[in-house]
């Protein structure tokens, strides 16, 4: 983490007023990592609270909505979901520090980047204990009670894949900055072969390591699930295919193992992912190779996206420069598995 004051000083009056905290011994920090909304931890004697606020230039989509995250904390809250922060206060007055914001509480555990920490030894053991627990988690959020919890309203199922095909290739065409024929080829291909049954559930859209937060270094339980900006009602097997994209093996371009640390020994390969879902759903995943090539797709687009708004200098972080590379390396495995029918 690193101090990050600057224009954030509008927070400390309000922070009195809402939660008792003293602006004299009250510190904000922020995390590092992220790639979209920015992440700030609030550390006082009261205690340690977490805000979050949408990232710095462009508005890219509604995934940036805070209150609309901050609602779907809620209501994940009353139907029963326990894997979550405990949401506590949302702002939608701009004049404290430019944007909405929310602030939640902060769940301590383990998060994994893309690396081991640094002097933690996780054994194959654990790997295979948190493959397990990931798929367990996501499926238990596929399988939530919609109706009398209030989920239901969060989204429109009816036509969700079709309107998520259009709606990502949009995106990629409004953010593109270079020539990359795969991603155009591939936009091609989903809006040529979308299933025709689709399926209803709740959906986190984001599903992957580094927005879980584990027990500790020996215990890969899952205390909670982060950032939940994308989460819809919509079909869990976008969800799943999203998760697969992100679900690099050891034999995966290095460049695509930069956010998710699926690959040293003990996870599941992509194969023994869709085997375990299949195992513990009643979806038919039989055109799961549709959901896993817009998954990739939609990966390469939010990478577009990210690296727009720093070629336009909106962001200035030097590994933004890198995802370029992302986007190709994203259409050149969606067209792979398309040819080749594998995922």
């Amino acid at each position: 983490m690193n101090k990050e004051p600057k224009g954030l000083e509008g927070l400390f009056p309000y922070l009195e007023a809402e939660l008792h905290l003293e602006p004299s011994s009250t510190v904000i920090t922020q995390f590092k990592g992220g790639y979209s909304n920015l992440t700030y931890l609030i550390t006082s004697p009261e205690g340690e609270f977490v805000l979050r606020r949408p990232p710095l230039g462009l508005k890219i989509s509604k995934a940036h909505d805070m209150v609309r995250e901050f609602m779907v904390l809620e209501a994940l809250e009353r139907a029963g979901y326990t894997k979550i922060p405990k949401p506590i206060l949302v702002c939608e007055d701009e004049s404290l520090i430019g944007v909405p914001f929310f602030i939640m509480e902060k769940v301590n555990g383990l998060i994994l980047r893309n690396k081991i920490p640094e002097g933690m030894d996780l054994d194959s053991d654990f790997f295979v204990k948190l493959s397990m627990y990931s798929l367990d988690g996501l499926l238990a959020l596929h399988q939530l009670e919609l109706s009398s919890s209030g989920l239901l309203a969060l989204g429109k199922p009816e036509g969700y894949v079709e309107r998520q095909v259009i709606g990502w290739s949009d995106r990629y065409f409004n953010a593109k900055t270079d020539e990359i024929p795969e991603m155009e080829k591939v936009s091609d291909w989903l809006k040529e072969n979308m299933p025709a049954k689709e399926n209803v559930g709740f959906i986190h859209n984001d599903y992957k390591y580094d927005n879980l937060v584990l027990a500790g270094p020996d215990n890969p339980e899952i205390k909670a699930v982060l950032d939940w900006e994308m989460a819809t009602v919509g079909d869990p097997l976008m969800d799943l295919g999203t998760s697969l994209a992100y679900w690099a093996e050891e034999g995966d371009p290095d460049i695509l193992k930069m956010f998710n640390l699926t690959y040293p020994k003990g996870n599941m390969k992509r194969a023994e992912v869709i085997e375990y879902y299949a195992q513990n759903s009643r979806l038919d995943l039989s055109d799961m190779l549709f959901y896993y090539v817009f998954g990739v797709f939609k990966v390469g687009v939010i990478a577009q996206q990210i690296y727009k708004r720093y070629s336009l200098g909106f962001a200035q972080d030097p590994r933004f420069a890198a995802l370029i590379h992302v986007v190709k390396a994203c259409g050149t495995t969606a067209m792979k598995s398309i040819l080749t029918h594998k995922i």
